[in-house]
């Protein structure tokens, strides 16, 4: 197969369809989701099937536990797949809503209409629920797709695209509204990432080695977040229950995803008293404690933490933790060696949360909630594209409107310029 050319092409099919999908009305869009969904949910078990014959070669490939983790796919998971295509069905449809219409002195009236974004080009690793979630948010915001999955899920990735397909036939919508890139040759994404005229935005999903190489080569723009150094500051102020149970959520239900705690905060106030019961429950877990000094002489068990421990996304069970004088030393810490993701204080203290939420620069700042709720999902945008830690025109979960832009209008009765 000549690379360059398939992409090609697959990129001027995407590039046609994307004006297609971009008139396409609400119920047309409604239509082809609820029927992706009702195929996803009656396939259940063949998406099962495919995703045992991806682990399989997966595990005898030597695949680490984090990525192994991302790719399983369990009959709950299809169904939560089903369900998050149902939830953006019902969401509103962004496309074409105007906004901030003014009337200017002129006579003229000027406002913003939200359009699609165009061709979006998905990249990740593992994680076959990404297919489902990218068509349905891609779609339902008039955007048409190219998704390269990671060759671990093949099987898994085009069992669903044939569902997603079907869905759009019985909607009367073309498939090349979503293209799932039927090879595994890695040169694809080299090309992908460079097709400035027939690819908007480039969105990955994977590791930071692969969020780093597309940064380095991409032309085309990126909504992207390098890694997710997840804090956990336990305040001065903090309830010692709910501490030990948002620490336990954030660091234990997964270890694979860019959500999870990596580092644990504590005030030297409460270090003492809370430390001990949190890194008991952490260590029963078989959690590795590298910590700073203060906590090594709390905790028998903690590791020394090195600065690159403190600055790490282990995705494994492992977590640094540090005493520090306070929410100053804290909010200092995470902006220096965080990675921007998603931050969250335990406090009863309204000041200290507000202060948290002000001045930490992340792209989700939580008050006693898991760093865990950081999902697309969670925050009822149906399903996410990715997670932004970029600062302009996406940040945070991105769901139907990051994957939308505004443009201006103008209204007039005739009116020229004097």
């Amino acid at each position: 197969m000549d690379i360059e050319k398939y992409v090609q092409e697959v990129g001027r099919e995407a590039r046609a369809a994307s004006r297609i999908i971009a008139r396409a009305d609400s119920n047309a869009k409604n239509r082809a989701l609820r029927a992706i969904a009702a195929a996803i949910r009656r396939e259940s078990e063949t998406l099962v099937d495919a995703n045992r014959q991806d682990l399989q070669a997966a595990r005898a490939a030597g695949l680490e536990a984090a990525l192994l983790d991302r790719l399983t796919l369990s009959p709950a998971g299809v169904a939560a797949m089903a369900e998050g295509v149902e939830q953006v069905a019902a969401l509103p449809d962004p496309v074409g809503e105007i906004s901030e219409l003014r009337r200017r002195p002129s006579g003229i009236q000027v406002g913003r209409m939200r359009v699609p974004l165009g061709v979006i080009g998905i990249i990740y690793e593992a994680r076959p629920n990404v297919t489902a979630d990218a068509a349905a948010l891609c779609l339902k915001s008039g955007n048409a797709s190219i998704l390269r999955g990671g060759s671990e899920a093949i099987h898994c990735n085009q069992a669903i695209a044939a569902l997603v397909h079907e869905g759009l036939a019985s909607a009367g919508l073309p498939g090349s509204v979503v293209q799932v890139i039927a090879t595994t040759d890695r040169a694809v994404v080299g090309h992908l990432i460079r097709m400035r005229d027939y690819v908007d935005v480039i969105v990955p999903r994977g590791g930071k080695g692969l969020v780093a190489r597309l940064l380095a080569e991409a032309r085309v723009p990126m909504i992207q977040h390098l890694d997710g150094n997840c804090h956990v500051y336990v305040d001065d102020a903090a309830d010692a229950g709910q501490a030990l149970r948002i620490v336990e959520n954030a660091k234990t239900q997964r270890y694979g995803t860019c959500n999870t705690a990596e580092s644990l905060l504590l005030a030297r106030s409460v270090a003492g008293r809370l430390l001990p019961p949190i890194a008991a429950m952490l260590t029963s877990k078989g959690v590795e404690i590298r910590g700073c000094p203060e906590t090594r002489a709390l905790i028998g068990e903690a590791t020394a933490a090195s600065e690159e421990d403190y600055a790490s996304e282990f995705l494994a069970p492992i977590i640094s933790v540090r005493v520090v004088d306070g929410i100053g030393q804290a909010i200092e810490h995470i902006n220096h060696y965080g990675s921007h993701h998603t931050d969250a204080i335990v406090t009863e203290n309204y000041s200290a949360a507000m202060r948290f939420l002000r001045e930490v620069d992340s792209a989700s700042v939580m008050v006693n909630a898991s760093t865990r709720f950081a999902d697309g999902f969670e925050y009822g945008l149906g399903a996410e594209i990715g997670i932004s830690t970029d600062k302009i025109h996406a940040r945070g979960p991105v769901g139907l409107e990051g994957l939308t832009s505004q443009k201006w209008i103008v209204l007039g009765q005739g009116e020229v310029r004097s």
